[in-house]
């Protein structure tokens, strides 16, 4: 079984991604509604929240791991591997990392995400020989939390935040969290079309893929179980749109 935690409803652009790949693939999700967003706290409860979180995920049945939130793969990794260091656990940053990596043409580095993912430089320091210009976005968690995915001052918020990467004249963004693939309509026009967009979503559901595959894991079947911490009507909507199908969400406390 496949778990994967975000702070929200982030995490579900993975689980959009890997279904995309493995259609059938029974997944547990859990959702930290209550305690959302992590991108403003410290280090140090992202951390916490982060083992948590798998822990809850782990007693459900899950015997792979995925950090389906920019934030706690940023701070939280070493905690998480600590307290689980023989369950294989992917997050979502390295692959974006490897993508970049592997694009001859992306040089100039643009990088949005929450507050405690910018200050930690995780990306300045992966992509040390590249040019990466970083700006924190913290408003479009709770906009995306709260439905507003095509309010005008969304929009506004949006471009906003992005002006900055648009002078430094970046030619690649990473949408470092995994709220801001819902939003990606709305930023695709306002970054430019040159710019190509890197979907950390995207790139993690390959490596998953890849490994389920290789060790005879892709052809599970099964139901599919979502949790959350706090029950919110927006969740509810946001999911089943996005996910284009009809699901259960239980309230659980971790």
């Amino acid at each position: 079984m496949i778990g994967l935690f975000d702070s929200g409803i982030g995490g579900l652009t993975v689980v959009k991604a890997i279904w995309e790949k493995l259609p059938n693939m029974p997944l547990v999700y859990f959702g930290d509604t209550a305690r959302t967003p992590y991108g403003n706290k410290s280090a140090e409860v992202v951390s916490q929240y982060g083992v948590e979180a798998a822990e809850f995920l782990v007693s459900q049945g899950a015997t792979v791991i995925v950090v389906a939130c920019n934030t706690v793969s940023a701070v939280g990794m070493e905690a998480i591997k600590n307290k689980f260091p023989n369950l294989p656990i992917f997050e979502v940053i390295t692959p974006a990392v490897n993508r970049i990596r592997n694009s001859s043409k992306s040089k100039r580095i643009g990088i949005i995400g929450t507050r405690t993912l910018v200050n930690s430089k995780i990306y300045s320091s992966l992509l040390a020989d590249f040019e990466v210009f970083q700006q924190a976005a913290p408003l479009l968690v709770p906009l995306v939390e709260e439905n507003w995915l095509k309010k005008p001052e969304t929009k506004r918020i949006i471009k906003f935040y992005l002006s900055p990467l648009k002078r430094q004249q970046i030619d690649a963004l990473v949408l470092a969290c995994t709220h801001y693939p819902l939003l990606k309509s709305l930023i695709a026009p306002r970054i430019g079309r040159r710019v190509k967009i890197i979907d950390p979503a995207d790139e993690t559901a390959a490596v998953l893929a890849d490994y389920l595959i290789k060790n005879n894991q892709a052809d599970k079947s099964g139901d599919s179980h979502f949790y959350v911490s706090d029950l919110t009507p927006q969740f509810q909507n946001i999911a089943e749109s996005w996910l284009k199908r009809k699901i259960k969400l239980e309230k659980v406390t971790v």
